[in-house]
């Protein structure tokens, strides 16, 4: 019997994903670093038609076995390090050799070679590996997630960053779920395509703070930084340099335009309309 694989199945998207297609009798294997752990057996064991592995994107012969006899397979992009678009290469080149039928591939929205937000250059990269393997793909480039942007408020009520008065389309996760969900149930009519997936308006980082405050009862704002004063405002996290160069590149994206498209992916794909910011922090998500 064919069946589905589930990458980073106990994050956030993953784990929604798996979620829902459980709830459809759909037959998964879900796959993450944590199941020697415990943990994914323990997510599994929750769902029906479900089963658990553990395997890291960047070993080649673990992934193998993962996928093997798999159909078609979510490839969920892995957590951020220095070496991640190494880590997907091993990964593609695995679901190539076991033979996988289908690759749905979680990118970045406005992913380039010359992308300004740093790892949407990786997605970009990590796509064209997809392309020159030969497999059968969908590419599912999603704008930064709205469930993210209350965390971008510091403990001072402040989101700061050099974003100036650029917009963002933040997208729901939820959102992102059910149209993944659509595309794995029906690999055939999505073969080939790139989606944007997109919240159903851009807001400045000023909306954002107004909306935030408006759902909060907190007073939050939006302070602009320059290039400078976000690097050095971020030194304390003591995090790796091509880590901080991401996070103001994320700010750096929005100045420049390239995350503020509104695409119309999310209706299309799910049947319904994309969740609006306040609609997300009404709901407590």
């Amino acid at each position: 019997m064919s069946f589905i694989v589930i990458t980073g199945a106990t994050g956030r998207l993953g784990g929604r994903v798996a979620a829902r297609l459980a709830s459809q009798g759909v037959e998964q294997r879900l796959v993450s670093r944590n199941a020697s752990q415990g943990v994914e057996q323990r997510h599994a064991s929750r769902l029906d038609h479900a089963t658990a592995v553990s395997a890291d994107y960047g070993d080649r012969a673990a992934m193998r076995r993962a996928l093997d006899g798999a159909s078609t397979v979510l490839f969920v992009s892995a957590s951020e390090s220095a070496d991640r678009l190494e880590r997907h290469r091993t990964f593609v080149d695995a679901a190539r050799d076991t033979g996988v039928t289908h690759l749905v591939y979680i990118s970045f929205y406005g992913a380039a070679p010359d992308a300004t937000f740093t790892l949407a250059r990786d997605h970009w990269a990590t796509e064209q590996h997809i392309r020159d393997s030969g497999l059968a793909f969908t590419f599912l480039r999603d704008n930064l997630y709205a469930d993210f942007l209350p965390g971008m408020v510091g403990d001072d009520g402040v989101i700061r960053g050099p974003a100036g008065q650029g917009r963002v389309a933040a997208v729901a996760q939820d959102d992102i779920a059910d149209a993944v969900v659509n595309v794995l149930l029906g690999v055939r009519e999505h073969e080939g395509v790139t989606y944007d997936l997109t919240g159903p308006q851009a807001l400045t980082l000023d909306e954002v703070a107004g909306t935030l405050s408006e759902a909060t009862g907190r007073a939050i704002v939006y302070r602009d930084e320059t290039v400078e004063e976000a690097y050095a405002s971020r030194k304390i996290y003591g995090a790796p340099e091509w880590q901080v160069e991401a996070w103001v590149s994320t700010y750096l994206a929005v100045a420049a335009g390239e995350l503020e498209g509104v695409s119309d992916a999310i209706p299309a794909l799910t049947g319904h309309p994309a969740t609006s910011l306040e609609e997300l922090l009404a709901r407590g998500s």
